[in-house]
């Protein structure tokens, strides 16, 4: 059970770690000439029910979204690698 513990506390200090550096990288960018935050272009699409049990579907606009070159989300943005997988997103009304 000793060992259970400390593997699972040195987990948790490895992940702290890795989270911490993650968050300096976007922070202070080495070299200075690298910008952390990057756009997505995201298309959206309503499905709205119709009462024959069918589905309409409505394009919107696409927009830009800003996002973070990282691992984990920072400074209130999601990271680019999972925008680029999310590209479109379907709002169920």
């Amino acid at each position: 059970m000793k060992y259970v513990t400390r593997i699972l506390v040195a987990l948790a200090v490895v992940l702290v770690l890795v989270y911490a550096g993650d968050d300096l990288a976007v922070r202070i960018p080495i070299p200075k000439s690298r910008n952390p935050l990057g756009t997505v272009r995201i298309t959206s699409y309503y499905a709205i029910p119709q009462k024959n049990r069918k589905t309409e579907f409505y394009l919107a606009d696409p927009v830009n979204q800003t996002c973070v070159h990282s691992l984990f989300p920072h400074l209130g943005y999601s990271p680019c690698w999972y925008l680029e997988k999310k590209k479109i997103q379907r709002i169920d009304e």
